[in-house]
């Protein structure tokens, strides 16, 4: 089972930072694809960032220019770094996975974190 945990969310005013972490574990010595979405209160889940299969990275539009996505090495934390916030960044920011690489083995499944608040005011 792949756990998702992420951190670094909170309430910031307009025009400010943050930066999320999503760490992943369950398996080891895989690698795993990870992407981040949200969900604001009425609306449903939206895709934020990400990786494609070809490791190239994807933005929403919305998010362009002021989200920045990352990750470490050996590709089990994924890190979102959001500037200029804007009060309609307030979501619950999740982190999903879709597949793990584990040597040669490809695994495709889908799991979600428990999310993390982001809150910005104007």
């Amino acid at each position: 089972q792949v756990r998702l945990v992420e951190s670094g969310g909170g309430s910031v005013q307009a025009g400010g930072s943050l930066r999320l972490s999503c760490a992943a574990s369950g398996y080891t010595n895989c690698r795993y694809d990870m992407s981040w979405f949200r969900q604001a209160p009425g609306k449903e889940r939206e895709f934020v960032s990400g990786f494609d299969r070809d490791g190239r990275v994807k933005y929403a539009d919305s998010v362009k220019g002021r989200f920045t996505i990352s990750q470490d090495n050996a590709e089990t934390t994924v890190y979102l770094q959001m500037n200029n916030l804007k009060p309609e960044d307030t979501a619950m920011y999740y982190c999903g996975s879709d597949r793990r690489r584990c040597g040669h083995t490809r695994v495709e499944a889908q799991y979600w974190g428990q999310g993390t608040q982001v809150t910005v005011s104007s």
